[in-house]
């Protein structure tokens, strides 16, 4: 040890090392990346850390940037490669970082906070005994900079290793701790103060035992700083009560009046973070069950609270551009296209879809209309407050609602006007009802404010209007289906890229609801989508594949028509050739021909051929690729594999689109091998899109699946695991197709598949759409094999008959007519 303190640095070492620090911070690219590779070289030298510790914590004649600059490239060397270091190095590095948890710099004070926590998490807080007592006895330094630098580093390891600092291997620290924090509530620092909630709500959620044997005296305390002056304090006053109201309701009911009075002032914070932490505390309430009663006294506060809270803010205004009007010809930049998740093929049964189970609708989420915006704000938080809390009250939220919307929704300006416009459509899921004899006079409104000369204004308008656009529907189309998507397809049109997106994804949605009302109209919606591809930047013209491709499962078959195909694929096929097969631009673009395939039917014959063979292509070289780093990892990178999974459900849409002209290409080709291996691949969202294909080409060309039959039904039968519920679906919809064909012959595998069918049907919770295609694949194993199932009738068929009978109802059957078959059969 003594050895270790008597470690200096030699003068050469050291000013090379600050001389590489110095040009870290480069803005030249070139020049970064020689630093990056002469760090990687001095890695190998035993002291290299020691240097750095020592820049850090001793080199005080240093600039603060490059002192904490050395701190991070060190933290970054203790989480890769801290098994590495030799004892006296990790020693010394300790030593140093608690000697400097004081430093008079908050920069430094927080880069050692950020070092000790990395350690502690690196080498587990058990072979660092000293650091917890050590941190613990510096908080009651009189030295504020060792208290605060103390408390920054307890609530980093409290952030990182909450679980660790209630086990038993540590000799559970936070019986000690909790209470420690506790006393610190009362600080004269408001820094110290706020460390210290922060460090005790990282063991609300988890319900720590040592938190939960103090919860009084934790709430006495929180409610002592509801009115504290630090925005900092209240933040985190906030967010300890929002969590609270999910681990220990129990004890805040008693208070609930008071924590609702408050949390209402606290949403009018004038510190934006702190309003927004605040406002969460409505969507946790708005869960429990005591919602109802303990909000209604305070809704009508609570309502116009939250409408202002989604008025755009300056800064929005600024952030999103709002004063640019016209920006259509401005390309996009690559960083703001947020990157996009394929969804897998699903198969089921036809009905179920159109009821929209199991397909979740990214477009309607409250609010996705302003995503350039960070994630999360006080406007969207707001907006979906109130959506939740008009799920719970439903029609009664209108007597506040209503004239707050007639007062905004006319306002001179256009914030106001905008927010109300907002509020408008958070609350069309849950006040519906309550909705429909104000919306004869309020859809022309909005279908007019979709002319509004303000950008902002006309993108909330689209999507307000998506959330109405199912009562659109059903009134007469002259009155409002026809002017609303007249004018949406205007804005589809617009000069505005966030009007292009809003109204694109309104369209789709509308589509969805429509589906063949909007067949007299499609000449029109043709041209103005095709259109639309001259016009879009990067980033909208994924949007428009999608209102294409949604477009198309809407009206199916009403799309092949020679008119339509010659106006809708040049587009298409000469985006398909531009694009490159590693270019991610495919996957909205093989889901959209994917859909466009499965509508035209045999109108897509000309372009099949090309598209099969690239979908074939793509497919292989993606297991290529994901053998190659298989097999030698460091040297070929893992494939993205939903390239394969997109090229899958395309050659499915081809399939079922094209049926039996599909074979031509299958018996050219190797798709029954390399499905073989995709069927077998690890990622669940590969076998989900390969047993849908299956069940596709079992359908289309079964004379080619049928010789593989021995080798595909062990896998199919090894996927019959409800965990998975979209890959199980989807071999049991095969297995039903396979069946089907193959007649009898399916008897030698009924002892593969028949027993976990039945553990399926009578398992409680399973899935509706799973239910239906296990009970329909039963009854067709019952059809060709009756011997072989008979049997195990009474094992499955009360839940059976039940699962049939209401399938039966939702595909719309007349009931009696239903009931008298019955009778019948009897």
């Amino acid at each position: 040890m003594s050895s270790n303190m008597a470690w200096q640095p030699q003068e050469e070492g050291l000013r090379q090392i600050l001389q590489l620090l110095k040009e870290s911070q480069s803005p030249d690219n070139v020049t970064q990346r020689a630093v990056q590779q002469k760090l990687e070289e001095l890695n190998n030298f035993p002291d290299f850390n020691n240097y750095l510790i020592f820049v850090l914590t001793k080199l005080t004649s240093e600039d603060e940037p490059t002192r904490s600059l050395s701190g991070l490239i060190l933290k970054n060397n203790v989480k890769s490669y801290y098994h590495k270091f030799p004892p006296e190095v990790t020693e010394f590095i300790k030593q140093e970082c608690l000697s400097a948890v004081g430093d008079p710099s908050p920069l430094i004070r927080a880069t050692v906070g950020i070092l000790i926590t990395t350690i502690a998490y690196k080498e587990e807080l058990v072979h660092w005994p000293a650091l917890l007592p050590a941190l613990c006895q510096m908080l009651d330094s009189h030295d504020y900079n060792v208290c605060e630098g103390a408390f920054g580093a307890l609530q980093k390891i409290c952030e990182d290793s909450a679980e660790r600092l209630d086990s038993d291997a540590l000799n559970r620290p936070l019986n000690i701790l909790i209470p420690k924090f506790l006393q610190f509530f009362q600080h004269n620092s408001p820094k110290i103060r706020s460390h210290a909630i922060a460090c005790v709500n990282q063991f609300i959620i988890g319900r720590t035992q040592a938190l939960m044997l103090h919860i009084d005296s934790f709430l006495t305390s929180l409610f002592h700083l509801a009115t504290d002056e630090d925005p900092e304090v209240r933040k985190n006053v906030c967010r300890a009560l929002v969590m609270l109201l999910e681990v220990r309701m129990d004890r805040l009911i008693p208070h609930m009046h008071n924590i609702i009075e408050y949390m209402l002032l606290r949403t009018q914070d004038p510190d934006e973070t702190v309003a927004l932490e605040a406002c969460e505390f409505w969507l946790s309430l708005a869960e429990q069950p005591v919602c109802k009663d303990a909000l209604a006294p305070h809704l009508n506060r609570l309502v116009p609270v939250l409408v202002r809270g989604m008025k755009y803010s300056e800064i929005d205004i600024i952030l999103l551009k709002g004063d640019v009007e016209e920006d259509g010809m401005v390309p996009d930049r690559e960083e703001d296209i947020r990157p996009r998740f394929h969804k897998s093929r699903t198969h089921t049964i036809k009905h179920a879809e159109e009821n929209g189970e199991g397909e979740e609708d990214d477009d309607d989420d409250v609010l996705d209309d302003d995503n350039s915006l960070s994630d999360w704000n006080l406007r969207k938080c707001s907006a979906a407050a109130l959506d939740v809390l008009a799920n719970v009250f439903h029609e009664e939220l209108l007597p506040v609602l209503v004239p707050i919307l007639k007062e905004t929704l006319f306002h001179q300006e256009w914030e106001i006007k905008e927010s109300g416009i907002l509020a408008l459509g958070a609350i069309a899921e849950g006040c519906m009802q309550g909705m429909i004899p104000h919306l004869p006079e309020l859809i022309p409104y909005l279908i007019n404010c979709l002319s509004d000369k303000k950008a902002l204004v006309r993108a909330i308008t689209c999507w307000t209007l998506s959330r109405y656009s199912h009562w659109v529907v059903t009134q007469p189309h002259e009155q409002y289906l026809k002017p609303l998507m007249t004018e949406l397809l205007k804005r589809v049109l617009d000069g505005n890229k966030r009007v292009q997106e809003a109204a694109c994804s309104a369209f789709a949605t509308l589509e969805e609801e429509a589906c063949t009302e909007l067949v007299p109209y499609l000449g029109f919606i043709l041209e103005t989508l095709v259109f639309a591809f001259s016009k879009y930047q990067h980033k909208n013209l994924l949007i428009l594949y999608d209102a294409i491709g949604t477009l198309a499962d809407s009206v199916g078959h009403h799309l092949n028509k020679p008119d339509y195909i010659n106006l809708l694929m040049p587009p298409l096929i000469q985006k398909w050739n531009v694009l490159k097969d590693e270019d991610k631009d495919l996957f909205p673009l093989l889901e959209c021909l994917s859909s466009v395939a499965t509508a035209l039917q045999s109108g897509f014959l000309p372009y099949c051929e090309p598209v099969y063979r690239r979908c074939v292509s793509l497919v292989e070289q993606t297991l290529n690729q994901h053998l190659a780093n298989t097999q030698s990892p460091e040297q070929y990178e893992a494939p993205d594999k939903d390239f394969m999974i997109v090229a899958l459900d395309l050659l499915s849409g081809l399939a079922e689109g094209l049926n039996g002209h599909i074979e031509k290409l299958v018996v050219n080709s190797n798709i029954m091998p390399l499905l073989f291996q995709c069927m077998q691949d690890p990622m669940p969202e590969v076998r989900q899109s390969s047993f849908a294909l299956l069940g596709d080409l079992t359908k289309a060309c079964f004379q080619h699946v049928e010789p593989c039959i021995p080798q595909f039904f062990p896998i199919l039968a090894q996927n019959l695991n409800p965990e998975f519920i979209s890959v199980c679906n989807n071999a049991t919809w095969a297995i039903g197709e396979i069946s089907i064909k193959l007649g009898g012959g399916t008897s030698s595998y009924i002892p593969l598949v028949l027993d976990q069918l039945v553990v399926i049907i009578n398992r409680p919770n399973t899935p509706k759409t799973l239910l239906e295609n296990t009970a329909i694949t039963i009854g067709r194993l019952g059809y060709v094999c009756p011997h072989e199932v008979a049997p195990l009738l009474q094992q499955f068929v009360r839940q059976w008959c039940v699962t049939l009978f209401i399938f039966i109802i939702n595909l719309s059957i007349p009931i009696n007519i239903f009931k008298k078959n019955l009778l019948c059969q009897q």
